[in-house]
């Protein structure tokens, strides 16, 4: 997640959480989901909160962003959405 701007220990919390909770096949969706949104974006380095459930949204499967907003939540991120993790 570092990959996409979040600072070090916001990314490695998230990162654990989702680790934990979603299978390895919904983590390949929701990477698959965040590499396909940023092609073609004018800062792709740059994934805000808001970004990645968005995102997370997309996935078709329906714990993937119930994960991803607990463990922004969980991990404290959610207090400046638009501020990179």
């Amino acid at each position: 997640m570092q990959g996409y701007g979040f600072q070090p220990a916001q990314s490695q919390c998230v990162g654990d959480r989702l680790e934990a909770n979603l299978s390895i096949r919904q983590l390949q969706q929701l990477g698959r989901a965040a590499r396909a949104t940023r092609e073609g974006d004018t800062t792709p380095g740059r994934l805000t909160v808001t970004d990645f459930i968005r995102v997370a949204s997309q996935v078709k499967d329906p714990k993937v962003p119930l994960e991803v907003g607990k463990a922004a939540a969980t991990c404290g991120i959610l207090t400046d959405p638009a501020s990179p993790l």
